[in-house]
């Protein structure tokens, strides 16, 4: 697979791997283990053109293509899925928007910063009651004011902007730019997760709000769903990213521990297990790349992104699994990574979309009205 990829983009994964294994993986225990968002690390990725990989050049990004932009979330997550989201949610869900939605006013304003990683942007669209549910928000919204509250929101603790979602004085929902530090805008709380310990999951509050509607009156659930289709092709790669760091992980063990006085490679059951994890990560893979490069096509791609995501969570799951069981007692303990993985692992099938929505998702396209209950 790898051959089908361009100079340029074998470059920027390169780039991004090099980054991962020489700063990211070595660090990533500490975080785990200290909770501590590593905002310096952010900083690095934004000097490296990474926090705008495929944000327009004239908007302060790097102009690479989606499927770059990808393979550098991919290549992040294979040494910390916490640090991978994050970069993940800041483009496709923060920045990307802006770029697309925005005016040009808005966009020269707000996103070179965000492109060139000196400020973080966050996607708050989740409610205590609205959650797979996205047209059931109840944060209000009037003469450009918001109140209410959002529930976890990726980097909400760091951001700089933030995409909020609101109904208006005519009861439509629309989207809007908040800023750090506005009147009325707190962090509630931050969450304390089972895994992506390095993240930031907060809770945020605004309370007459000053803020910026972005796009056009009422076309803020498109907007949200819009965006939703895309940020689950990053969310798929931060998946296959954990799978390959695990797979990584067990073929190394597998090939120096010994049992029986040989390495526990030799042993058929080991092979089986690591030929069955190595599969699905190639398969994973193709299905991340299809949809990535739908998306930089111009085509839809709603289901190639639904499919990527149902089956790359998937596999990160049962492929840290796996690892656990390759390493045995070992893999139980933290002084292998495979636990971390396989606790990072799990949020794949949840956020930005579950993996029982990505089912509906991909039924629908094919059964149309069909599968729709009656009334």
């Amino acid at each position: 697979m790898f051959e089908e990829l361009t100079d340029e983009q074998r470059e920027i994964r390169d780039l991004a791997r090099r980054f991962s294994d020489e700063i990211v993986a070595p660090r990533a225990a500490d975080w785990d283990r200290e909770r501590r968002f590593p905002r310096e690390v952010a900083n690095q990725l934004g000097e490296l053109g990474l926090m705008g990989v495929c944000v327009p050049e004239d908007l302060g990004g790097a102009g690479a293509d989606f499927l770059s932009y990808v393979l550098v979330i991919e290549e992040i997550s294979r040494g910390d899925a916490g640090l991978g989201v994050t970069l993940a949610v800041h483009t496709s869900a923060g920045t990307l928007p802006i770029v697309a939605y925005g005016t040009r006013e808005q966009a020269e304003r707000v996103v070179p910063p965000l492109a060139q990683g000196h400020e973080l942007a966050a996607f708050a669209l989740t409610e205590s009651g609205a959650g797979s549910d996205a047209g059931a928000i109840r944060t209000r919204a009037a003469d450009d004011r918001i109140t209410g509250a959002k529930q976890w929101v990726t980097n909400g603790g760091h951001a700089h902007s933030v995409l909020v979602f609101a109904r208006d004085a005519d009861d439509r929902i629309s989207a809007y730019l908040a800023r750090r530090g506005a009147q009325g805008m707190a962090i509630a709380r931050e969450e304390d997760k089972m895994g992506l310990h390095s993240s930031s999951t907060a809770d945020l509050t605004f309370d007459d709000t000053p803020a910026e509607r972005l796009g056009e009156p009422g076309r803020g659930l498109g907007i949200a769903l819009g965006t939703l289709d895309t940020g689950r092709i990053g969310i798929a790669a931060q998946a296959l990213g954990i799978a390959q760091a695990a797979l990584d992980v067990a073929v190394a063990y597998a090939k120096e521990r010994q049992t029986f006085g040989v390495p526990i490679a030799a042993h058929g059951a080991i092979q089986q297990k690591i030929a069955d994890m190595s599969t699905e990560v190639e398969a994973a893979r193709a299905l991340v790349w299809r949809a990535a490069r739908a998306k930089q096509a111009g085509a839809p791609h709603k289901v190639e992104g639904a499919q990527a995501k149902l089956f790359a969570s998937g596999v990160a799951r049962r492929v840290t699994g796996e690892a656990i069981q390759v390493l045995g007692g070992y893999g139980y303990t933290t002084s292998f990574p495979a636990e971390r993985f396989y606790r990072d692992a799990k949020i794949t099938e949840i956020y930005e979309g579950t993996s029982e929505i990505q089912r509906l998702v991909i039924a629908r396209s094919l059964l149309g009205d069909a599968a729709r209950p009656p009334g």
